[in-house]
């Protein structure tokens, strides 16, 4: 009788070798050759005009910061010659600090007061179309007419402020005519022209914070400033912290308010440093220096982003 083992058939026998993958019919692969080319071909468009209305801009005021601007003769480079010009000019720190100024009181009055009115109206429970539509209504005028228009209302003869302070029996005031009072004067004119908008993106995060939460504060016993506190800004702090950005980075551009409603004075407390590139560039005919100014804010700005965003994300994290 035989002992040996025989090895199980399943064991020994040969794989089948894998199918060849079915090949893809020819029309397939042309249609879809077509498409990829279709769709790198817009996005090439894309490209090309973004590249040609945003990036080059960018790198021809950089080329500018450091030339000596000749339309007639051809431009000639100049070294840091610009900059030292800028550095010169008393009205450099003036730009800057007005610039700052401006952007401190513009987070106060245009984060804060968009904010609550958003949280105001999130409260109504009639007529919300109605008001969003009223705060919405500014962004739709076109800033030179806002502009214009409460230029009117600053006017301090027959200007509407100055009419409701007479008629009040208050003394008046010089609004944009005062040293004093002419930055913060353009500063409401900004909130207010801008406030609709980040009112309405303050509105829709809040209505994503969900109702268990407030019951359930209100349950516990919180008030309406706990419930802000606890609640509302907690929910809405992403949305707070890219608009505080987009607000700052905006507010460092301000350039229409000044240049329409005071032309930078009186006593050059309203010259802004857009205020002041415009008049290197158009009343100096200076665009060298101009794009030297350009250069400078750029870099502020994109410092004081990425600083921003990583201050943000470590907090996050």
């Amino acid at each position: 009788m035989s002992t040996s083992l025989k090895t199980p058939a399943r064991d020994t026998a040969v794989a089948p070798a894998p199918s060849p993958a079915p090949r893809r019919p020819r029309a397939a692969r042309r249609r879809a050759l077509r498409e990829n080319v279709t769709a790198y071909g817009f996005l090439s468009a894309a490209v090309v005009i973004f590249a040609l209305f945003s990036w080059w801009p960018i790198v021809r005021n950089v080329l500018l910061g450091f030339q000596d601007v000749n339309f007639a003769t051809g431009n000639t480079w100049n070294g840091t010659s610009n900059f030292a010009k800028l550095f010169d000019d008393p009205l450099f720190l003036t730009a800057w600090k007005n610039t700052g100024l401006f952007t401190l009181y513009a987070l106060v009055l245009g984060f804060a007061v968009p904010f609550l009115t958003a949280v105001l109206l999130n409260e109504f429970r009639h007529a919300r179309a109605y008001f969003r539509v009223l705060v919405y209504l500014p962004v739709m005028l076109p800033p030179v007419v806002v502009a214009l228009m409460w230029k009117w209302f600053y006017d301090p003869g027959p200007g509407l402020f100055n009419e409701i302070l007479r008629t009040l029996h208050l003394p008046t005031s010089a609004w944009l005519d005062s040293s004093s009072t002419s930055l913060i004067s353009l500063v409401i004119v900004s909130t207010w022209a801008n406030m609709g908008t980040t009112t309405l993106i303050y509105l829709a995060a809040l209505q994503t914070i969900p109702g268990e939460l407030y019951e359930a504060a209100e349950l516990d016993g919180a008030n309406v400033w706990q419930r802000l506190r606890h609640v509302t800004i907690p929910q809405t702090r992403f949305v707070l912290l890219v608009l505080l950005l987009l607000q700052i980075v905006a507010t460092m551009q301000v350039f229409t308010e000044p240049y329409v409603m005071t032309g930078g004075g009186p006593e050059d407390s309203t010259v802004t440093v857009m205020f002041l590139v415009y008049r290197y560039a158009f009343v100096y005919n200076d665009f060298g220096t101009a794009s030297a100014l350009s250069l400078l804010l750029l870099i502020a700005l994109g410092v004081f982003s990425a600083l921003y965003l990583r201050v943000t994300r470590a907090a996050k994290e």
